[in-house]
């Protein structure tokens, strides 16, 4: 906490809206179970509510230039239902959990103040879901957009406030910051109580130097892989759906497919039927020149439709084509498309059987996208299994369109949210669908066990150690 503020400082501005929350926090620190519900319901239905919805998806892509009102419109309208409809049956308040074997109860106990960050490609679901997260845990939430998109985070936060002020309940139990900065994000880092972070990896990486304990995410790069027991055409249907969902701004977008061999050309027409286009050497010179601009992406690409792709690249694109197929065999630095790339360009890779594709999926990810999510269209269990074992992610979707279900979907049993940890592979401190449960304190109460546990006998713990140090003396005087 800061003891030095200026007046006018970034640092007194933060500590303003910091006194706020905490107070708004107080407030509700002892709802009921029942309140804090009504709240999250009525903060949802403040956004998701007819008109309202489409009013937000379209002045969020009119605000961002990013995405389109489709995608949006489903995330508003469709996501953050979903996600009350996930945690709204959830124990929070109180004891939330008895393990009678160890004769332990754990009780939930709000954090106090979350500090979240919004990234500007997830602008109209991101702030609704943080928040209601925040306050089903009895917390208060400050939400930092980026700046492409502060008007759709502020307008949001409004609707939210007015809904909880309608309970009875403070309305600072939600703050947007209305000017955001990097100073700005940076002092809600230090002063918060938790930091909710999702965004670039610059940001994420701030938030764990930030000093407060935080949630952050890693890199999305999602390999698909499509062996010759999966069903070719539900796989190109749901590959182009999640490529195409909101023009690929999500951190889940099929960003490389890898098709074995002897279905590969089978995949491949049906991906292009499915409005994909095919690029050749030229059209991938020319895309590879407008995506990357001194090896970082280019800000002018992101979810962007096919055309706007091609017009940047002089590409002439047919009628009807809605995102481009880059065949590509290596990755790394060196081969560009290997990594993610934030818009409706796809890398297709071809590999011999399971084990290649599973390697292949591994080199993609070692250069970008580690610990995030994969995907595999399959109905042999044995590949299925061998993949999730074999690569080094978080997610395993397993014939599903992977960017509508890492993050949770009604078809799905993954917990519904927009924050994707990654673990260690991704240098994140979880692999969590992260949730309302990341943001609660708890206390362990723990009473004495009926029967006391009794270490066994030596001969029977160790059992296994001892056999070996006798064959080791055995092994010695032969």
């Amino acid at each position: 906490m800061h003891n030095d503020r200026q007046p006018g400082s970034d640092a007194e501005y933060i500590g303003q809206l910091l006194a706020r929350s905490r107070a708004a926090q107080r407030a509700i620190a002892d709802y009921s179970q029942q309140q804090v519900d009504e709240l999250i319901t009525a903060m949802v239905w403040s956004v998701a509510k007819p008109g309202v919805a489409e009013a937000l998806a379209q002045f969020a892509v009119d605000e961002t230039q990013l995405g389109n009102y489709q995608g949006k419109y489903l995330k508003i309208a469709n996501k953050t239902r979903a996600t009350l409809f996930d945690i709204i049956g959830d124990k929070s308040v109180g004891v939330i959990e008895e393990d009678r074997e160890r004769n332990i109860v754990k009780i939930a106990k709000p954090v106090g103040v979350i500090g979240a960050l919004a990234p500007c490609t997830n602008p109209e679901a991101t702030p609704v879901i943080k928040s209601i997260f925040a306050v089903k845990a009895r917390n208060a939430i400050i939400i930092a957009p980026h700046p492409r998109s502060k008007l759709t985070n502020k307008r949001i936060c409004e609707h939210m406030r007015a809904a909880i002020a309608a309970l009875g309940a403070p309305a600072d139990l939600v703050i947007a910051i209305d000017e955001p900065s990097l100073a700005r994000t940076n002092e809600l880092m230090m002063q918060c109580d938790r930091i909710l972070a999702t965004g670039g990896a610059a940001m994420v990486r701030a938030a764990y130097a930030s000093g407060t304990p935080a949630l952050g995410v890693g890199a999305g790069n999602a390999v698909i892989v499509v062996d010759d027991s999966a069903d070719l055409d539900a796989a190109a249907q749901n590959i182009r759906l999640s490529k195409t969902l909101d023009l690929a701004a999500s951190c889940s977008a099929d960003n490389a497919v890898v098709a074995l061999d002897n279905i590969a050309d089978a995949l491949l027409a049906k991906l292009q039927a499915e409005g994909g286009y095919l690029c050749s050497a030229e059209d991938k010179r020319r895309l590879q020149a407008i995506i990357w601009v001194d090896g970082q992406i280019n800000s002018k690409i992101v979810a962007q439709p096919a055309a706007v792709l091609a017009q940047m690249a002089g590409i002439a694109l047919p009628d009807g084509r809605r995102f481009f197929i880059v065949p590509e065999s290596g990755a790394g630095a060196d081969y560009p498309f290997s990594g993610e790339k934030m818009s409706v360009v796809m890398a297709f890779y071809r590999a011999a059987n399971i084990d290649q594709a599973t390697a292949m999926t591994n080199a993609i990810q070692a250069y970008q996208g580690q610990g995030h999510s994969c995907g595999i269209y399959s109905t042999n269990d044995d590949n299925i299994l061998h993949y999730a074992e074999a690569t080094f992610t978080s997610r395993v979707m397993v014939n599903q369109p992977q960017a509508p279900s890492n993050s949770g979907n009604l078809w799905n049993g993954m917990r519904q949210t927009f924050s994707l940890g990654c673990g260690s592979w991704g240098g994140n401190g979880t692999n969590n669908n992260i949730s309302w449960r990341d943001l609660v304190n708890i206390t362990w109460v723990s009473r004495p066990l009926a029967e006391a546990k009794q270490i066994p006998a030596d001969e029977q713990l160790f059992a296994s150690a001892i056999a070996a140090e006798q064959r080791a003396v055995a092994a010695q005087a032969s």
